[in-house]
């Protein structure tokens, strides 16, 4: 009965405590599927209560166990409107992090939880050597055949799994939503359907003769003579609410971004989530490479990919290639996404982080340091260097919580349900936007030229369930520009991008040689300005991939090469497609 109730209970927290959704799912629409993730529960449980001897630890450790995981899950999808994944239990470590999101007294609570139940397997099995010689061996066996049971679902995506077999008999799978896919199959449909996968599938026609004639498609002599310093900025939740239907401001705080933003190249950026996937756009925006071709259980490349790469070529390696000096700045907790591991691969030469970074000024009660400590970090890098400087910066001022970050705020908004973190969200983003326009202005008075790529990673997660609703493709929408110290570089009608676009556009914007790849990027955006896993552009929005003959083949040039660089052969690579 106990791991009914501790499915019915993932199921509650998931469907944002909706009683009813709960037992319609269990006992009405899906209770095939409900019934097979309360078998891997069991099994989980007897893992636990074998591992410690006892049937009543076992049990409060996995009630402690269930209890915070679904606790997560509602809180993820309060604020992203995404569901748990197995990957993101790798953050449990984050303690900083999860303080601040969950608050202090539920953090501390938790933290409690854990430490208590731990201390008691630790007795437990102290306690065991007690049990009489046939309830050891009968642990023993219990032990070994659930740790064999959970290897087995482990490989849940092997097309042989019995388990994912008995799921499919009746499981609507929804690989581009999983939210959708959680609450089809279950919480724990979900969960296991996002256990380990492979990245990408391998594209029909894949060989080292497909990649060369891609390569030859693709080439277009170019030269530079300049090499500007190029510094990317990916500003934290950076948007403009008044985009957002039901939404009004009062004031305007993003006034100091639409002054520069309307002298050069700029628009909106569409983001993959909303209230969070940072590592997701920060990985299209360095790499160039899109997280719609992945498969849909490849939810962060930063963590689940890169790692286990010895190197992927990108826009670092790229600068690095051609004499640059590569410096990653997050004023924040290095261990984040593993971004230390994951900015080794990529080729930074310098990684500055909290403990390392010369500024750590602070705004009134904003936890983060602020957005213009990190601009005089860049500055006094380009100031030192001779060498041309390539400088990735990931702020975190406008990191959530946002209540209680300012005591005066001049600005004032209607229509939305969270005013207060919102009003504070609003002075939040008035800072940074008028620390980005004195960071450009400094930029003019240096002797060298300097490229500057600004865009938001998502909304923050605040807006109500009504806004939500209400804003399907805005909820999605960020602001970029891109900025040319010596000059204007040449404006559009306001549009849509994905930041995989970013480093082409840049290059081709500011006179810089391009690459066989990043041609072939342009060649795409023309065909696809903007995409992400179910919202695709072309002439207008569209939610499943809407390809002509032509561009579905440059589509699928894009698709090899992706492939051929995280799963393949790397025949791209060697034959400097990206040099």
């Amino acid at each position: 009965m106990g791991i009914i109730v501790s499915n019915l209970y993932l199921q509650w927290c998931q469907n944002n405590l909706s009683t009813e959704l709960m037992l319609k799912f269990a006992f009405s629409w899906h209770t095939e599927k409900f019934l097979l993730g309360s078998l891997v529960l069991l099994i989980f449980y007897l893992f636990l209560a074998s591992l410690s001897g006892s049937l009543i630890v076992g049990a409060i450790f996995y009630s402690v166990t269930i209890g915070l995981l679904g606790y997560a899950t509602y809180l993820k999808m309060l604020y992203r409107q995404e569901p748990i994944y197995p990957d993101d239990l790798k953050m449990v470590t984050q303690f900083g992090l999860l303080k601040e999101m969950i608050g202090t007294i539920p953090f501390i609570l938790a933290l409690m939880a854990v430490g208590g139940a731990i201390l008691l397997v630790i007795w437990q099995l102290y306690r065991s050597r007690k049990l009489t010689k046939q309830q050891q061996v009968i642990r023993v066996l219990v032990f070994c055949l659930t740790s064999l049971g959970l290897v087995y679902v482990s490989h849940f995506n092997d097309e042989s799994n019995l388990l994912r077999k008995a799921y499919n008999r009746s499981a609507l799978w929804i690989p581009y939503s999983q939210k959708m896919n959680y609450y089809n199959t279950g919480f724990m449909g979900g969960f296991l359907f996002n256990l380990r996968v492979e990245a990408m599938d391998e594209p029909a026609g894949y060989s080292k003769e497909a990649i060369e004639k891609i390569k030859e498609k693709y080439t277009v002599p170019t030269t530079e003579t300049d090499k500007p310093n190029i510094i990317y900025v990916m500003s934290e939740s950076f948007s403009d609410p008044s985009h957002l239907s039901d939404v009004k401001v009062t004031g305007d705080p993003l006034a100091a971004y639409y002054d520069k933003a309307e002298q050069t190249y700029s628009g909106k950026m569409l983001s993959q989530n909303y209230g969070g996937g940072t590592a997701n756009i920060e990985f299209e925006a360095l790499t160039s490479f899109s997280m719609e071709l992945f498969n849909p259980q490849m939810t962060t490349p930063y963590t689940l990919l890169v790692p286990k790469m010895k190197q992927m070529p990108s826009l670092v390696s790229l600068t690095k290639d051609r004499g640059y000096q590569t410096t990653a700045i997050h004023p924040y907790d290095t261990s984040m996404y593993k971004r230390k591991d994951v900015y080794d691969v990529f080729g930074f030469d310098t990684f500055l982080d909290q403990e390392t970074i010369a500024y750590t000024d602070k705004i009134e009660n904003n936890p983060y340091i602020s957005d213009q400590a990190a601009y005089q970090q860049i500055l006094d890098l380009l100031a030192e260097e001779q060498q041309p400087q390539f400088i990735h910066l990931v702020t975190m001022q406008t990191h959530m919580p946002y209540n209680g970050k300012y005591n005066d705020i001049p600005y004032k908004a209607s229509g939305e349900a969270n005013r207060d973190n919102l009003e504070n969200y609003l002075q939040d983003i008035a800072y940074s936007s008028q620390a980005l326009s004195d960071f450009l202005d400094a930029l003019a008075s240096l002797p060298k030229r300097t490229l500057v790529v600004f865009w938001g990673d998502h909304l923050p997660g605040i807006y109500s369930e009504e806004t939500q609703a209400a804003n399907s493709i805005a909820l999605h929408e960020t602001e970029f520009l891109m900025w040319d110290s010596r000059q204007a570089l040449p404006t559009e009608a306001k549009q849509v991008t994905s930041p995989f676009y970013f480093a082409p556009n840049l290059f081709q914007r500011s006179g810089l040689a391009l690459t066989p790849f990043y041609q072939l990027l342009l060649t795409l955006e023309k065909e696809m300005p903007a995409f992400e896993k179910g919202m695709y552009l072309t002439d207008k929005w569209h939610d499943t991939l809407p390809l002509n003959k032509q561009a579905q083949e440059v589509y699928k040039d894009y698709q090899m090469i992706q492939y051929d660089i995280v799963q393949g052969k790397q025949y791209s690579q060697a034959l400097q497609f990206f040099e």
